[in-house]
């Protein structure tokens, strides 16, 4: 009879969509425009994308404009811009992968070790601020701190003695390369961090404690215990960031590009820009995002599988 009583009152107490939509309404309604942007903008989109597969004219529509099958993918392919505009993005992507990647980690448990709290705050603050900041203003700061004769970098380092001439940081293409992805690796590393922070956070402090009884210092603790704690956060970061090696960002190569340094700028951004969408080569365009969107599908998968063979959580 308890138990029957005790499966009567589990009936009436369950949760249903009725009860928890009168209970938290609020909340639900605060999701609706969050929901709607992301169907509008994303899944609404989809059907658009037939026009890889057609000679799309804006004035014709999708109704006439002419279906030309793998045409369009056959066409970029061929293109000597598109190849050359592929490798740059790969080899700046992988550098900012391996450059960009492992800072945050770095300074989250830089900053995890740090005891006086206030100065933490501080710094934690100063470092994330880069994150919020358009590349128009970040551009304009490096064009101000590295120019050749009369950046404040050169003059510093030429009133010291460490240099005779200015060095051109963002008119020759490998010093650019160089200039190009530290500031990038500035502008992102402390968002990052904050991630890393709130992984490290729910580590048990049992474990701190029992290491330091066994006389563990303050470098042996972080790496047996701290970056053991995180490492689930670093896979599941890392593949993410895998997808998205095929990617680059139009406003950051615009504001750090010139035409000195046109060989390492031309990535897959500029080519979608300057090929598909300034020539009104909507086809092209799209059939070049489409690419990109595939393959880094397609390295995310790979990169949870191997992930979960070496015995990780994975991602999917």
């Amino acid at each position: 009879m308890a138990k029957s009583k005790d499966a009567k009152v589990a009936v009436q107490t369950k949760t249903t969509w009725k009860n928890a939509l009168k209970r938290d309404w609020q909340l639900y309604l605060l999701l609706l425009f969050p929901l709607a942007m992301v169907f509008i903008f994303n899944y609404a989109a989809y059907p658009g994308m037939r026009l890889v597969f057609m000679d799309y004219k804006p004035a014709k529509g999708y109704a006439g404009s002419e279906w030309v099958g793998w045409a369009t993918f056959a066409k970029v392919f061929k293109d000597a811009d598109f190849v050359r505009a592929l490798k740059s993005s790969i080899v700046f992507n992988l550098l900012d992968l391996i450059v960009g990647f492992p800072m945050p980690i770095i300074l989250a448990l830089m900053l995890n070790e740090l005891r006086y709290q206030k100065f933490k705050k501080v710094t934690q603050t100063i470092l994330y601020l880069p994150h919020f900041l358009s590349w128009v203003i970040i551009g304009s700061v490096a064009y101000t701190m590295f120019r050749p004769e009369t950046g404040l970098v050169n003059i510093a380092m030429m009133n010291a003695g460490i240099i005779e001439k200015g060095i051109p940081f963002l008119t020759e293409k490998y010093h650019w390369a160089v200039t190009y992805l530290l500031v990038g690796v500035w502008q992102g590393m402390g968002w990052g961090t904050i991630i890393y922070l709130a992984a490290i956070t729910g580590i048990s402090g049992e474990l701190y404690e029992a290491a330091m009884i066994d006389g563990a210092n303050r470098w042996k603790r972080m790496w047996h215990i701290t970056l053991p704690g995180i490492k689930s956060t670093v896979v599941t970061l890392l593949i993410m960031n895998l997808g998205r090696v095929m990617g680059s960002n139009l406003e950051r190569l615009r504001e750090f590009g010139n035409t000195q340094v046109r060989d390492f700028q031309y990535q897959l951004a500029i080519y979608i820009y300057d090929k598909g969408l300034q020539n009104g080569r909507y086809s092209m365009s799209t059939a070049v995002n489409l690419f990109q969107s595939v393959v880094g599908l397609v390295l995310v998968l790979l990169a949870d599988k191997v992930a979960k063979k070496l015995g990780e959580d994975g991602l999917l």
